[in-house]
């Protein structure tokens, strides 16, 4: 693709306007929002970026419409499971309702700058050494590997080496001042758990970005297509999170799913790069079977993880009915 200067301006312009309005109405009225409203801004969300897709689709053509399509389903499903960490990280701090929004927000901000950041080191590596593509493939399927295994233990949040040290060496206090993080208390300077907060949420967006990048250079190697891709997977986010809330722990096969998407991904990225190779059997995989691959896969996870929960759920009824036994009435004479 060849893209002017002007649209890159003006695409990062628009997603600038479109975080500091988001910054605006979080500032202005910091809360839960409503099912109602998270419902509507997700939806806006989700057809600016397929409205940009198709764009793309009728400017640039099929091949890098479908490039982007199979990115940003990919790079969204992804950030899905970055918001399902951000809620273990606000439930072991314990962060207030009232400013989970803010830390959201922050999160997402960070993510997408991080996310760039990769991008544009990812471009430079690929446009001087073509091995990379065997470097990343590698690294999805040992991604791949880590999540199927992770996926099997219980969700817990834990902290990394980073975050302990900033916790160990840094004076702090366990209680909140609002959204401020920091705070004065008999006189000296402490940071406020928000401030750790922070420095979990920005860990784990650099984890995330480590991973996600390469994954999105195995369906196209555009740099505007990588970028795009991921900002829009990352705009409306933070409503998202007030919106599906509960149903984050009811998909509880989504790393299983991711898992199959990623190694699909890296055996993708290793067979284009031997074939570029000249590694006669090795195939090109079409984007629109990239595509099927990855909407098949969410499809079939999300199916199998509500029929799951809800099997769960029926039989704790059960169980629940079980231990209390039959209610027995007795009539007076």
């Amino acid at each position: 693709m060849n893209v002017p200067t002007w649209a890159w301006i003006t695409t990062i312009a628009a997603f600038l306007a479109v975080i500091a309005f988001d910054f605006y109405l979080v500032a202005r009225n910091p809360r839960d929002p409503s099912m109602r409203e998270s419902t509507i801004w997700v939806i806006v969300y989700v057809s600016l970026s397929i409205a940009f897709g198709l764009g793309v689709l009728a400017v640039a053509g099929p091949q890098y419409g479908g490039e982007f399509f199979a990115g940003w389903i990919t790079e969204y499903s992804l950030s899905v499971d970055n918001l399902f960490v951000f809620v273990l990280i606000m439930s072991k701090f314990a962060v207030p309702r009232d400013y989970r929004q803010k830390v959201l927000l922050i999160g997402i901000v960070l993510a997408l700058v991080l996310r760039g950041i990769f991008i544009a080191l990812g471009a430079e590596a690929i446009s001087r050494f073509d091995w990379m593509f065997y470097l990343f493939g590698a690294f999805l399927i040992w991604t791949a590997w880590k999540l199927i295994k992770e996926a099997d233990g219980d969700e817990e949040f834990e902290e990394n080496r980073l975050l302990r040290f900033v916790e160990r060496v840094v004076p702090s206090t366990n209680q909140y001042n609002g959204a401020k993080m920091t705070t004065v208390v008999d006189g000296r300077r402490l940071v406020t758990p928000m401030l750790i907060v922070m420095v979990a949420i920005g860990t784990t967006d650099l984890l995330f970005a480590v991973d996600s990048i390469p994954a999105i250079f195995g369906l196209t190697q555009e740099p505007y297509l990588v970028f795009t891709a991921n900002a829009f997977a990352l705009m409306g986010l933070r409503q998202l999170f007030f919106l599906i809330g509960g149903l984050l722990d009811r998909l509880i096969y989504l790393s299983k799913g991711l898992a199959l998407i990623l190694a699909f991904i890296g055996v993708k990225l290793i067979l284009e790069a031997m074939h570029h190779h000249g590694v006669a059997w090795a195939p090109e995989i079409p984007i629109l079977v990239s595509l099927a691959v990855i909407v098949g896969t969410l499809a079939v996870t999300t199916v199998l993880s509500l029929m799951k929960s809800r099997r769960d759920a029926a039989a704790a009824t059960t169980s629940g009915d079980e231990l209390t036994g039959p209610k027995h009435h007795t009539s007076g004479n």
